[in-house]
């Protein structure tokens, strides 16, 4: 019944804005600018409109797929410092803290132990009479700052700040995420030509701008070390938490406490010469060697081996129980006098200053810096070392490019090289490029590469390898980069990928090595010292070509890319890798595109095809049928974490859809029978549910079985609740009374 849609489309909000009617709003894309709000308002055709909250990055690791925030280690918490060197303690100020009870804060020096104090506490030392919500206080000077809210239900949210050496004074403001149902309306302010939206109370509205004018500049955010959710937070003295019921809650000291203290001890290796740093450095692979230039400073070496002593602190922190390669990220050097040769061919200058090499030697990145300030980009948490891979990827390509020695394996090594890089959340900067006038802030090596070339060298690949007689699994990894608009493409270009004559060419030589590859793919996987991922093939095609869809959807539905489209997926069912997630992604695109009289003909066929092998009454129970089917998904598939409930819905409403789709088009009526056979199963499944019974009864009433027809729309109208919308509703009830006096 007219696009009813169930569970699988339960992740989405549906939110209802009135916006001030106004000639000088466009259609288009707004950004807000609000303060730690990342908020994209769309105002598309036909009077539809999009609110995106929330946005980020995925990894792909083996069949599983994991999402990561858009911005890694914020927290609810909004700092800003001031420094003065001549400062003996710390000014804090802990704005509009309205619950002081939950808040906690500590600080530490060093590898210290952490000291804890409630705010609840310092407010009754510093503001006895209570008349105040900013707390403001002192502290001593330390090297970390940890804000701690403690939730009820023993969960509390703890974040780790890094304090900058001479800090004098910091702003502390809390201001929780919180995203509910929303009431709201929207104003259009013509004289700044922002678009201001905002609950019916009016205040603290978010304030959008056109994405194609210029934006306000960016404030600079403090970004805290690390953010935890610990369970039953805790640390010595400290008093219980009050739980809901206003009584004490069970005695913290008797449970077991997360400790800070690592168990494992971490030491990097420093060389005591640059040569022999550059050497260690390409032997480590995956590190690169940050070498600290600081030849002004008399206690330059005191000061290097504090730093790297309090690095592998942090790093023994992180790794904790074991050694964890993974977070190994960096070799360190300080230069000595010796260096003053490789300084001046390099042209450094500066001191202090920090340049960071790749494994070859190559400068990816200087600052004009001590290496104090910088040493918290350092960190596994720090977005540094991606937007360092991301450089050295593209340095190494720009390199083998111009070699007109270079073979094909080092033409599609250097493409996957790139290609396996995670795309960093703000990848539309250009790292390699910086007009920041800070020269404190690293500045990236610049290449600038040809996308007509690097276009051609690639067809030159892939038409090379059509012959081959077993795959080149690193031209198969970048192959499903690519057509999933995550490969070298995005990384050089940004650009949302269209999938092109090449990429289905490429796609071609996936499906024909499609058991090879899926043989190899486990050993190739799990290569020591390399990481890949490739996941099942048919799923792996289907999502590329269902991202595909969305990119081009304002084209019309004759593109040039559906004929293609169709044929990817009619291949994969041909060779008998039709799963579930293929077919799932194949009705999703061709419900959507009709056919030339109208009619959904292809898009039927295909079902009818998908119901007899899958799905029909006669091979069995449907419920066993179903459950056979559910066992043999992907167990990562948005259905394994929904469950088999989610499961059978989809499978019902499915059912549902096709059959409708023949109640609807004229040109569909060849079909009528298959479409009660389909319409009777979702019954099956989902009984009595009245959109379905109302999909049946019109599909019997124009196969010509008018009383049955009647009957079963009667049981649509008795089945009627209030969850159905009232105009549909009304429907369901009027073709009742025209199935009945005949004017159906």
């Amino acid at each position: 019944m007219r696009n009813f849609i169930w569970s699988f489309l339960a992740f989405f909000c549906l939110i209802s804005a009135s916006f001030s009617q106004t000639k000088n709003i466009e259609k288009g894309s707004y950004l807000s600018t609000n303060k730690g709000q990342k908020i994209k308002l769309n105002l598309l055709e036909d009077n539809k409109y999009e609110l995106v909250f929330y946005s980020g990055d995925y990894e792909v690791k083996g069949d599983s797929l994991l999402f990561v925030p858009g911005t890694k280690s914020e927290s609810a918490f909004d700092l800003a410092f001031k420094n003065d060197k001549k400062a003996k303690k710390v000014k804090v100020k802990f704005s509009d803290a309205v619950y002081y009870y939950s808040f906690y804060i500590g600080t530490q020096k060093g590898p210290e132990d952490i000291q804890y104090q409630r705010l609840s506490d310092i407010r009754e030392k510093v503001n006895p009479e209570g008349d105040k919500l900013d707390v403001d206080f002192e502290i001593e000077r330390a090297d970390y700052l940890y804000l701690v809210y403690e939730e009820y239900g023993g969960k509390s949210r703890v974040s780790k700040f890094a304090l900058p050496k001479e800090v004098s004074e910091i702003a502390i403001k809390y201001q929780p995420e919180v995203l509910g149902d929303l009431n709201i309306k929207g104003f259009f302010d013509q004289k700044t030509s922002e678009l201001m939206i905002s609950e019916q109370s009016g205040k603290d509205p978010l304030v959008f701008r056109n994405a194609k004018d210029k934006q306000p500049e960016k404030v600079s955010k403090v970004i805290p070390l690390e953010n935890k959710i610990i369970s039953d937070w805790n640390y010595p003295g400290k008093e219980p938490l009050v739980s809901e019921d206003f009584g004490l809650a069970t005695d913290s000291t008797a449970v077991a406490v997360d400790s800070y203290a690592p168990a494992f001890d971490f030491k990097l290796k420093i060389e005591n010469d640059l040569k022999s740093a550059i050497s260690s450095n390409k032997i480590a692979r995956n590190k690169f060697l940050a070498v600290v230039v600081d030849n002004k400073n008399p206690s330059a070496k005191a000061d290097f081996d504090a730093a790297i002593k309090d690095q592998e602190s942090q790093m023994s922190y992180t790794m904790y129980d074991a050694y964890h390669p993974e977070y190994d990220l960096y070799n360190y050097y300080l230069t000595t006098e010796n260096d003053k040769k490789w300084l001046k061919s390099n042209k450094i200058t500066d001191s202090p200053s920090i340049v960071i090499l790749n494994n070859n030697g190559e400068i990816l990145a200087t600052a004009k810096s001590n290496f104090k300030d910088k040493q918290y980009q350092f960190n596994y948490y720090d977005g540094l070392y991606k937007k360092l891979q991301r450089t050295d990827g593209l340095l190494d390509f720009n390199k083998t490019m111009k070699n007109k020695k270079a073979s094909d394996a080092d033409l599609i090594q250097a493409f996957n090289k790139v290609a396996v890089l995670e795309i960093p959340y703000d990848y539309e900067t250009d790292y390699t490029v910086t007009t920041d006038d800070n020269a404190a802030e690293f500045k990236f090596a610049n290449v600038t590469l040809d996308k007509k070339e690097i276009a051609q060298v690639w067809k030159k690949l892939i038409e090379a390898h059509q012959k081959d007689t077993k795959p080149n699994m690193y031209l198969v990894e970048t192959i499903l980069k690519e057509i999933k608009n995550q490969g070298f493409s995005k990384q050089f270009f940004k650009d949302d990928k269209v999938l092109n004559d090449t990429d289905f060419l490429a796609i071609d030589y996936l499906i024909k090595h499609y058991d090879a590859i899926d043989a190899e793919r486990a050993a190739f996987t799990a290569k020591e010292g390399e990481t890949h991922v490739i996941g099942s093939l048919n799923t792996e095609i289907a999502t590329a070509l269902q991202q595909n869809t969305y990119v081009v959807e304002n084209n019309t539905p004759a593109a040039k890319g559906d004929s293609k489209t169709i044929s990817v997926y009619k291949k994969l069912i041909a060779a008998g890798k039709g799963n579930f997630e293929c077919y799932q992604n194949y009705f999703t695109y061709l419900a959507e595109v009709q056919d030339r009289d109208g009619s959904n003909t292809n898009y039927l066929k295909e079902f009818s095809t998908y119901f007899n092998a899958n799905l029909a009454a006669d091979k069995g129970s449907v419920i066993e049928k179903l459950d056979t089917m559910f066992t043999s998904i992907d167990p990562n598939s948005e259905y394994s974490y929904n469950g088999w409930n989610a499961f059978k819905e989809y499978h019902s409403n499915l059912c549902n859809e096709a059959s409708w789709t023949v109640v609807s088009k004229p040109g569909n009526t060849g079909f009528i029978k298959s479409a009660i056979t389909w319409s009777e199963y979702s019954l099956v499944v989902s009984k009595n549910n009245p959109y379905y019974l109302d999909t049946l009864a019109q599909l019997y009433y124009k196969d010509g079985q008018k009383e049955k027809a009647i009957t079963t729309q009667t049981l649509a109208v008795k089945y009627l609740t209030d969850y159905v919308e009232e105009e549909t509703a009304t429907d369901i009830r009027e073709t009742l009374s025209k199935m009945q006096n005949g004017t159906y």
